[in-house]
């Protein structure tokens, strides 16, 4: 694992942002407009992926191969090209772009640098609405309007008190897993769904309390742990032998106790 100084991680944000810039160059001229959608889904369903999603993975493959040719690159589009330093960028050029193709400005763009074991540093980009949050060792920050703002999650301990949230109930498509999601309503406060991984960056922000989903591939989740993490919030697997970093079925939380007790309601359930 490569130890990366101070210095090297506040570089690093910088040209992650500038990632972020390119990817929007690709993708704001093609938002709300007529564009063609392809269907990656070999079975049932419907996994769309526009051009805007290729063009922006390719704007930040070029810039990371130009700045950075020994570093990695795992993004959701074009795979996984291997790099000799150790460090990886893992991208995902549109996070819900289901939320694009509809014109609701909801999609974002994920970008986080893993060191060999896990992200040290995350952005999660929403252009249309001009908001960039920032996680990192060095803290975690909305960027928006030149303005830099610190990033707290909530201190909410219980889920009587807790706003949850869910992209979509369809992500549940086992038993358990509907019983675990069922129960997550009961108990919340309130509910809202829809958001993909901008409801990540509204946990981080102080706005919602946890967010738990099922079947998260590593460039869905590594951009939102470090800033998750850095705003105080946690991020744990539902099953606790798991490493998070890696996808799956995850919890995001604002406290260690509002994950305890969402894990304990799963065991309850099996």
């Amino acid at each position: 694992m490569p130890k990366i100084s101070d210095h090297q991680l506040t570089e690093y944000l910088a040209f992650a942002c500038a990632l972020a810039d390119a990817a929007a160059a690709e993708t704001l001229p093609r938002f709300r407009t007529e564009m063609a959608a392809a269907n990656k889904s070999a079975g049932g369903g419907f996994d769309p992926v526009t051009e805007a999603d290729k063009a922006a993975e390719r704007a930040i493959r070029g810039l990371i191969r130009a700045r950075y040719p020994d570093h990695g690159v795992l993004g959701e589009e074009d795979g996984h090209e291997a790099g000799a330093s150790g460090l990886t960028w893992v991208i995902d050029p549109i996070d819900g772009t289901r939320a694009f193709i509809a014109g609701l400005p909801l999609w974002t763009t994920l970008i986080a640098l893993n060191d060999g074991e896990r992200p040290v540093l995350g952005l999660i980009d929403q252009p249309y609405l001009g908001e960039r949050f920032l996680g990192s060792a060095q803290g975690a920050e909305l960027l928006r309007i030149s303005r830099r703002t610190r990033l707290t999650a909530r201190k909410t301990t219980a889920l009587k008190d807790a706003i949850y949230s869910t992209t979509t109930p369809e992500l549940f498509d086992c038993p358990f897993e509907r019983r675990v999601h069922e129960a997550l309503v009961g108990r919340a406060r309130l509910t809202r769904y829809g958001y993909d991984a901008y409801a990540y960056a509204m946990l981080a922000a102080g706005h919602i309390d946890v967010v738990v989903e099922t079947a998260l591939s590593p460039w869905d989740v590594q951009a939102f742990i470090p800033i998750i993490e850095a705003a105080g919030g946690v991020v744990g697997a539902w099953d606790e032998s798991s490493e998070p970093s890696q996808g799956g079925n995850l919890i995001a939380a604002a406290t260690p106790e509002l994950l305890a007790e969402v894990r304990a309601l799963m065991a309850g359930l099996e």
